[in-house]
């Protein structure tokens, strides 16, 4: 015996309509949504870049600024000082947060791991103006500002996003890889050191560039710490430099329309900085994650 379904009966009932019409809804949403975010992206780097491009020059990357009632000039000592201060402030934060996340994921027991993992979720969330705030107080208060005080209030803005990232790559190296090095009788650590972190060198990189890019637009804690600096190129780090984000603020406070034009230059190179890594980190991340699942 065969059946023919009758057409009544592949024909859809009133609910399946009602779901495909709520799917269609909050795609339409979805999609509206996104491109609402990317148009507020492309809304503000086009401002940016119409008001600033104007004043970028070569002098404005190679000269020193300009004293009061001159004209021109540059932001030279604010890109060394950025260099100088992300520079350290990677050497600080980098090694800490792979540290953290190895322990975390390795070494850590399951309930001092979660302890671990919800005060980096804690510490990400600290609004930037505390942790200047904090390190003032620790370094600055009595003594003199400096590029390493700078750099120590940006290491504890990238450690939680650096670790935080690694710990998600880790997570993604398989366990048997891990169990077959145990199995053949090497240390934990050794596996970790030739098994693991061999397979995760692409997050690793990732995670720094992701913490580098957050530290680079930070202005409040370098206020606190590395704000009162001469105007000349300065390397040394046991003084204070100037800072991209801190030449922004004072050009935006100067009742010079000349120095408006400025900050908004600084901001379109800073904005370009901060996008090419993240864009890099990303790229990186998502090549290094196709690599692994192969």
């Amino acid at each position: 015996m065969s059946s023919i379904a009758s057409p009544a009966s592949l024909a859809p009932s009133r609910r399946l309509k009602r779901r495909r019409l709520q799917e269609r809804i909050l795609g339409v949403t979805a999609t509206l949504a996104a491109l609402l975010a990317i148009s507020v992206l492309v809304l503000v780097v086009a401002a940016i870049a119409l008001k600033g491009a104007k004043a970028i020059n070569i002098d404005f990357f190679t000269k020193v600024p300009a004293v009061f009632g001159q004209s021109g000039g540059g932001i030279a000592p604010a890109i060394v000082g950025s260099a100088v201060l992300l520079g350290w402030a990677s050497l600080m934060a980098v090694p800490a947060g792979v540290l953290v996340a190895i322990y975390v994921s390795e070494f850590a027991a399951p309930r001092v791991g979660r302890i671990v993992r919800m005060t980096l979720d804690m510490l990400t969330g600290v609004p930037a103006i505390i942790v200047g705030i904090f390190v003032f107080g620790l370094l600055v208060k009595g003594k003199q500002q400096s590029a390493y005080a700078g750099s120590f209030a940006l290491a504890i803005l990238m450690i939680p996003i650096i670790s935080r990232s690694v710990q998600e790559v880790l997570a993604l190296v398989p366990r048997s890889l891990r169990e077959a090095s145990l199995a053949l009788g090497v240390r934990r650590w050794r596996t970790v050191v030739s098994i693991v972190l061999p397979q995760t060198i692409g997050g690793i990189i990732t995670g720094t560039v992701l913490g580098v890019a957050r530290a680079a637009g930070e202005t409040a804690p370098l206020l606190f710490t590395c704000s009162v600096a001469p105007n000349a190129i300065v390397t040394d780090a046991r003084q204070a430099v100037a800072s991209i984000p801190v030449t922004i603020f004072t050009y935006s406070e100067s009742p010079d329309p000349a120095d408006h034009a400025k900050a908004w230059a600084a901001s379109l190179i800073l904005i370009a900085f901060v996008l090419v890594l993240s864009v890099g980190a990303r790229s990186l991340f998502a090549w290094r994650l196709r690599r692994m699942s192969r």
